[in-house]
């Protein structure tokens, strides 16, 4: 079991330290190429990264005891990761309203194809992974964990359908479409970060069969 346990912890931390070099090269290409989706994705990755250090925290706590409910500094992790994407919402919806006003237009959208690409592959290995160390330890925090990958997951194919249609048809608003479509998941990743915080709960804010769906979908024979 201790083996698995350190299998989880090291993929918390390559979780983290992909996102801090995603988030980088993101946040580059996207204010250089002025494109909001790629920038705006680059932003949630370094949320994710704060995020990702409340779960190797709760993971590393997995060592000593059974975990059931979050500590204080996974609170704390988990307000500051809920604010977060709420000050990233609100600043993707303000520059999508300024780029549809000021009629801007990305200078190139391929980085972000590039990354996207990379970020699916990247995202579906942690999902998978994660889910089967958390079946194989029976924990509700490492699956709840996987989950929540697959958010991460979704975002790269916004990323991916945003900076492909427009680079394939040049027209702005795809741009300010995939920029909303992230502001969309990171309210919704807010919401549920506060909502895990007042709940205590090691759930990852979706339906009941969420673990059921993830579990069926991804880890079919």
């Amino acid at each position: 079991m201790n083996n698995l346990i350190h299998k989880a912890f090291a993929i918390s931390l390559i979780t983290i330290f992909y996102n801090i070099a995603e988030g980088l090269v993101s946040v580059y290409f996207g204010a250089g190429d002025e494109t909001l989706a790629l920038l705006g994705f680059g932003v949630d990755s370094f949320v994710e990264v704060i995020s990702g250090i409340g779960i190797a925290h709760m993971i590393f706590r997995m060592k000593y005891s059974k975990v059931q409910t979050r500590d204080e500094f996974e609170k704390t992790a988990l307000k500051i990761t809920g604010t977060s994407f709420y000050i990233l919402t609100a600043g993707l919806i303000t520059g999508s309203v300024l780029n549809i006003v000021n009629d801007s237009k990305p200078e190139s959208t391929i980085p972000g194809i590039v990354i996207a690409l990379i970020s699916i592959l990247t995202m579906y290995w942690l999902m998978t992974a994660k889910l089967k160390i958390g079946k194989a330890l029976h924990s509700d925090a490492i699956i709840a964990d996987a989950n929540c990958t697959r958010t991460c997951f979704y975002l790269s194919f916004i990323l991916l359908a945003a900076s492909g249609l427009y680079e394939l048809l040049g027209i702005a608003y795809f741009d300010v479409l995939g920029s909303l479509g992230i502001a969309y998941f990171a309210f919704k990743e807010g919401k549920e970060a506060f909502e895990k915080v007042k709940s205590g709960k090691l759930s990852c804010g979706c339906e009941d069969d969420c673990n059921t769906q993830t579990q069926n979908s991804i880890l079919k024979p």
